[in-house]
């Protein structure tokens, strides 16, 4: 009979001694590796440089003098196509006579309403629809300033007239006519063109030429009591007849 013995029972482990709070503590002070951190150079002097160089700059730009830029001068187009340049009301224009004969201007608010003013002035209509083709006109119209002046400048009766710098005669404020009437009612649908009137008669065509006229906008400039000036406004701004009357008490 084989008997089976059973494997020696193992070695008792030693028991570790147990370290005091203060051996672990030196033993952990021991193992900690120190870190070691680069501290970078202070830059406050060289803060301090780009403080005092912006400074300066801002000072360099205080120094120099503030320029308000100009209103914009830009013709500005109207809803109607016309151009506004001067800032004024806009009125309705229109020279209208027989070619050899004197040409009348009239003003209106609108062609619908009564004329303000009607002007007859001393220079034929052909004449002065011939320069306006031509280029820039300019028609002056002076009276004398009276003291304690209390009547406006345009209901002065009588002028005297310029055209380009050149004397041409008088202008005469005069009140509207049935006939004058007549052709405004004709033309109340035309806000601007030219044209010819038919007219009841044609003796004065034959002696006179056909009975012209020509509408456009105008815009009313109001410098004083003592002047007053009326531009004439095209489409375009540029080309195209352009007529400027100026009323001056001197």
């Amino acid at each position: 009979m084989t008997t089976t013995r059973s494997p020696p029972p193992p070695p008792p482990r030693a028991r570790r001694a147990v370290a005091s709070p203060s051996e672990q503590l030196a033993a952990a002070h021991v193992h900690v590796q120190p870190t070691t951190i680069s501290l970078q150079p202070s830059n406050k002097k060289d803060l301090s440089k780009s403080k005092k160089i912006l400074r300066r700059v801002r000072s360099v730009f205080r120094s120099f003098p503030i320029n308000i830029p100009p209103a914009c001068k830009i013709p500005v187009p109207l809803h109607d196509g016309h151009v506004h340049l001067h800032g004024g009301p806009r009125m309705t224009g229109t020279l209208f006579g027989y070619r050899k004969a004197r040409v009348n201007i009239v003003i209106q608010e609108n062609p619908r309403c009564l004329p303000l003013l009607v002007l007859e002035l001393a220079i034929p209509t052909g004449k002065l629809l011939q320069d306006m083709g031509l280029g820039l006109v300019r028609i002056a119209l002076e009276c004398e300033k009276k003291p304690a002046e209390k009547t406006k400048i345009i209901d002065e009766p009588i002028w005297t007239m310029y055209c380009n710098g050149r004397k041409s005669g008088y202008g005469v404020k005069r009140k509207a006519t049935d006939e004058d009437l007549g052709f405004m009612q004709m033309l109340h649908g035309v806000s601007m063109g030219a044209g010819v009137l038919p007219t009841a008669t044609d003796a004065n065509n034959d002696q006179e030429g056909d009975l012209t006229y020509m509408r456009a906008q105008f815009e009313r400039v109001i410098g004083s009591k003592d002047s007053e000036t009326y531009y004439m406004s095209t489409p375009d701004g540029n080309d195209g007849p352009e007529l400027s009357i100026f009323f001056v008490r001197v």
